[in-house]
């Protein structure tokens, strides 16, 4: 694994910095400017995913659009969202449109609330898939993070965001954004998924 740069397939540098916290060790850098995302048209979160580091490979693949850094080259693209048993699964991928396509996370957390009012099960995870393509070879690496718990009753706590005032972790008493960044990003579906690839690329 020595020398691996992982380029995340993203316009956020947030989320670049993020991966780059949960993956020690690896050189982790946001895509080029010039790289476009496709349209997030897959099944799955696994489909979705891999649609962003196919596409983005490709790009990286055309003359000059790799950039100069000293090591194997790797594109990670991830798609995540919640997954609520007693609605079948959803919202799923479409959980940051799932109030409709400009809506915002209050408008997402209503309308789930709404769905699972008067229901026992509450059920829930957060997923999240990273896929991982190798520039020179298209070889592909594929994680998968499962951060299972509940549905609240009603929002609780200021911190996070999406559903996370909503979401209360398996074994736990307080929602996502009742509990510190730091605990949450060692037991989120994020770092399950990062811990779960950097174990593959370490061969083990």
């Amino acid at each position: 694994m020595e020398n691996t740069v992982i380029l995340v397939a993203t316009s956020n540098l947030n989320k670049a910095r993020e991966f780059g916290a949960l993956l020690p060790g690896i050189e982790v850098l946001p895509m080029p400017g010039s790289i476009e995302l496709p349209e997030e048209t897959g099944a799955t979160f696994q489909e979705n995913a891999a649609l962003k580091a196919r596409s983005v490979r490709e790009q990286l693949l055309q003359p000059g659009a790799l950039p100069d850094v000293a090591g194997r080259v790797w594109v990670m693209a991830d798609d995540s969202g919640l997954e609520v048993d007693a609605l079948g699964g959803a919202p799923g991928i479409y959980s940051a449109r799932y109030a409709g396509e400009d809506a915002t996370d209050i408008d997402n957390v209503n309308r789930l609330l709404a769905e699972l009012e008067g229901r026992a099960d509450r059920t829930a995870r957060f997923v999240c898939v990273l896929v991982c393509v190798a520039v020179d070879s298209g070889e592909e690496v594929i994680a998968r993070g499962d951060f299972e718990g509940s549905i609240a009753d009603a929002p609780r706590g200021r911190s996070g965001f999406g559903y996370d005032p909503v979401f209360i972790p398996e074994e736990k008493t307080l929602t996502v954004s009742q509990i510190s960044a730091e605990e949450k990003n060692r037991i989120s579906h994020r770092a399950r998924a990062a811990h779960s690839l950097l174990a593959q690329l370490r061969g083990g």
